[in-house]
């Protein structure tokens, strides 16, 4: 049966470990030898099953992204990067080829605005058992200025119609095949958040989707969440997105 809301169950949602906040809270991702569960390993990038599973009728992996606890997407290696990023959207799609979910989502939360609740480096891969959340994607949240394209590849846009509000970077492949510039695109947009944004920038969200055989990653930087959004759903487009997507260009791509 179909359902329209995520249930969290409180009683394990208590018993989380936190350490964005709390400093002196042990992260249990560095104590790789007491992981347990694992689902797939290559070499310090893990997937396990989430040992706290919060969400109901669910089933929640975690992706460790590196054995660096103060590492972080936008300084990783090249190598690193593309080793990671083919390492979860190969796992992320084989979950939907199972049929065993009504859909799967992929994404990433850094930094205390994000949602998560750890500091080192991770993403989550989950499959919904009666949740579909392609029902709520529109194409439209996907347009926006171009900043970058290969040829017949990815392209790296700044959204016109972002989904919640402001600032969200798209970056979009066929799904057929890897291309490298759409992990790099994915690291600069990152980058940019973190060290070039207008704004004194800590946090960001990474949402991976797959419409109709291309993948998405949506690159949103996380504030406090406009009232006019929380209240009625209303986004709200800035009148510099031009300016942005020039300033992005500026810094990354003019050499």
């Amino acid at each position: 049966m179909a359902n329209s809301h995520l249930h969290f169950n409180t009683s394990i949602g208590v018993k989380k470990p936190e350490n964005i906040r709390n400093k002196q809270q042990a992260c249990p991702f560095c104590a790789r030898d007491q992981l347990t569960d694992l689902i797939a390993v290559d070499g310090p990038i893990i997937l396990l099953k989430n040992k706290y599973p919060v969400l109901e009728n669910a089933f929640q992996t975690v992706l460790i992204e590196t054995d660096d606890c103060h590492a972080e997407l936008s300084t990783y290696t090249k190598a690193h990067l593309h080793r990671l990023i083919k390492f979860g959207i190969k796992h992320w799609l084989e979950m939907e080829e199972t049929g065993r979910y009504r859909s799967v989502i992929f994404f990433k939360n850094h930094g205390p605005l994000s949602g998560g609740t750890l500091a080192h480096p991770h993403m989550q891969i989950v499959g919904l058992h009666d949740i579909d959340y392609k029902e709520k994607v529109t194409h439209e949240m996907f347009e926006g200025i171009v900043i970058a394209a290969v040829d017949g590849g990815p392209r790296f846009t700044l959204s016109t119609k972002p989904r919640v509000g402001f600032y969200e970077f798209n970056i979009e492949m066929e799904d057929s095949s890897y291309q490298e510039s759409f992990s790099e695109y994915l690291q600069i947009a990152v980058h940019y958040i973190l060290n070039h944004f207008p704004f004194k920038a800590t946090s960001y969200n990474v949402f991976f989707h797959h419409i109709d055989d291309k993948i998405y990653a949506k690159v949103v930087s996380r504030f406090v969440t406009t009232p006019l959004y929380i209240g009625y759903g209303i986004p709200q487009v800035p009148n510099n997105l031009e300016w942005m997507a020039e300033e992005v260009r500026r810094i990354y791509f003019n050499m």
